[in-house]
């Protein structure tokens, strides 16, 4: 599966800054699956700008534990149209809330306890613009993007979460 990235200058992103250079509402500037390790920073540099007073994050990590059993590593898999959902999902969120930028990248492949699986980033003018939309859009991912989740057990047994 390769990777995609929707970065300014793709068709998600033209006309993404207005005449003084700042962000347009709306604006994907990540929308990305990948198999490298994943960047908090990335993220947040992304979706900051001048117009930019509030910057909302999420990220979602490997937990040892699931439904009170041990978990050891988690498996993602995507399927190749991945890269496009996340940014066609990043994108409805983006043109349905007053947000300046938006960013979304999800990991694949095996992770550890504590890795970073997922980070959504929102800039916007207000910190409540900011949660609301941020909270929208990793809701969003989960229901919409056909990533599924391979669960391994201190026992050795697996499980696939979302795999419907």
């Amino acid at each position: 599966m390769g990777d995609i990235d929707i970065h300014a200058g793709s068709d998600l992103c033209r006309g993404a800054r207005d005449a003084a250079g700042r962000p347009s509402v709306g604006r994907v500037v990540i929308g990305s699956v990948r198999a490298e390790e994943l960047s908090v920073d990335e993220c947040l540099r992304a979706v900051r700008g001048p117009g930019v007073g509030a910057v909302a994050l999420f990220v979602g990590t490997v937990r040892d534990h699931d439904h009170g059993c041990a978990v050891t590593e988690l498996e993602y898999t995507a399927h190749p149209r991945a890269g496009a959902e996340i940014a066609r999902v990043a994108a409805g969120v983006a043109a349905a809330h007053p947000v300046l930028a938006v960013a979304v990248t999800h990991r694949t492949g095996l992770l550890g306890i504590g890795d970073i699986a997922v980070v959504v980033a929102v800039g916007a003018a207000h910190r409540d613009e900011a949660f609301v939309a941020c909270r929208h859009l990793i809701d969003e991912v989960k229901a919409q993007v056909p990533i599924w989740k391979r669960q391994v057990f201190t026992d050795g047994s697996s499980e696939w979460v979302g795999a419907c």
